[in-house]
């Protein structure tokens, strides 16, 4: 019982990644390595605890890291477009950060 509930765990889930692709128009693979990077990206800015940066958006599209939401000065918005750019796997970043006193 217990091989037959792999079994049917392991075809769901490979079924919900064909599915993935037929939604998204990227493989599995492309889609877990967006997910990859985007943790990444999030991971640095969170831990850049100076900048306070951890309430950016970030999505990954095929590489491209999109970064989205407000910042409270110039210098927070060049710091997570620079983190983001370090990041291992990023191919370029697009910062639609805004700059607003009220952050």
């Amino acid at each position: 019982m217990r091989k037959l509930l792999n079994s049917l765990a392991a075809v769901l889930f490979v079924v919900s990644l064909a599915g993935c692709q037929a939604m998204t128009g990227k493989s599995a693979g492309a889609t877990v390595d967006d997910a990859t990077l985007t943790a990444r990206v999030k991971t640095k800015l969170v831990s850049e605890k100076a900048a306070n940066l951890t309430r950016i958006n970030v999505d990954t599209n095929d590489g491209i890291v999109y970064l989205n939401g407000s910042v409270q000065n110039a210098q927070q918005k060049a710091k997570a477009e620079d983190l983001a750019r370090q990041t291992d796997g990023v191919k370029k970043v697009i910062n639609n950060l805004q700059v607003s006193q009220a952050g």
